[in-house]
């Protein structure tokens, strides 16, 4: 009886054993899983706290390059934007139907399509006058520039131009005169039938071939008066009344003043 108790004895000592085997086992199990928790979130943290600071340093160089760009474009010269320029150019070359005016218009490919042609007026044609040219006849009349008085008289001839007994090109020189004094003739069609014989006095050259122009447009009514209406739409007949404005008192000429003076 004594061997058998003996064993029954240490039975209890072994279990006890395993038992704290199995214990510390679990302590050391869930202190490693507690550490491995910590290690993980302290990880998971400075991940986060680079992935910020990368994300941070990424915002600032493209804030750091738009500044730049901003800078750049204040520096730099700007372009003036040209009207027209992102119009594409229409070349349309002679006889091509292929035009896009040719394209919209509806009756462009219609065979018993009427089309009326507008004529445009002309200024340069010569004026309808009828005027009696007998061998005797004389047109008179009496024209005015400024302090310029000229008396005309129109007579049939060749075109020759008798200005205070001298000829048109001694007495004006300039073609430019000249060519304002000839513009009556010229636009009624007689520059070579008619002769000018004309008395100035005053004013100066320019104002002496407006009042000469003036004259012979006055003289042209007189034989004609049907040409009112195509004289005066050419401003032939208007008497123009531009004159150097008077001196005004205590001014220096008729709108100038004289200098202030401070002191």
């Amino acid at each position: 009886m004594a061997e058998d108790e003996a064993p029954i004895e240490e039975q209890p000592e072994v279990e006890a054993e395993e038992v704290v085997e199995v214990v510390e086992a679990e302590a050391e199990a869930e202190v490693t899983e507690e550490v491995a928790e910590e290690v993980a979130e302290e990880v998971a943290e400075e991940v986060a706290e680079e992935a910020v600071e990368e994300e941070v340093a990424e915002v600032v160089v493209e804030a750091e390059a738009e500044a730049a760009e901003v800078k750049a474009d204040k520096k730099a010269p700007k372009e003036k934007a040209i009207p027209g320029a992102d119009l594409e150019v229409d070349i349309v070359v002679d006889g091509d139907d292929s035009s896009p005016e040719s394209s919209l218009d509806p009756f462009a490919d219609d065979p018993d399509a009427v089309v009326i042609e507008v004529e445009e007026p002309v200024a340069d044609e010569p004026i309808a006058a009828t005027i009696k040219l007998a061998a005797d006849a004389r047109y008179t009349a009496t024209g005015k520039r400024k302090r310029a008085v000229a008396r005309v008289i129109l007579k049939p001839g060749k075109g020759e131009y008798l200005i205070n007994g001298r000829s048109i090109d001694d007495f004006f020189p300039r073609p430019a005169l000249q060519r304002n004094i000839r513009q009556p003739l010229e636009a009624v069609g007689f520059e070579d039938k008619m002769d000018v014989i004309a008395r100035m006095h005053g004013g100066g050259v320019s104002a002496q071939a407006g009042a000469l122009r003036h004259g012979i447009s006055r003289a042209l009514l007189e034989a004609d008066p049907n040409l009112r209406g195509a004289l005066k739409s050419r401003g032939f007949l208007t008497r123009d009344a531009r004159a150097k404005e008077r001196k005004k008192a205590g001014l220096k000429k008729a709108r100038k003043r004289p200098q202030f003076s401070k002191r």
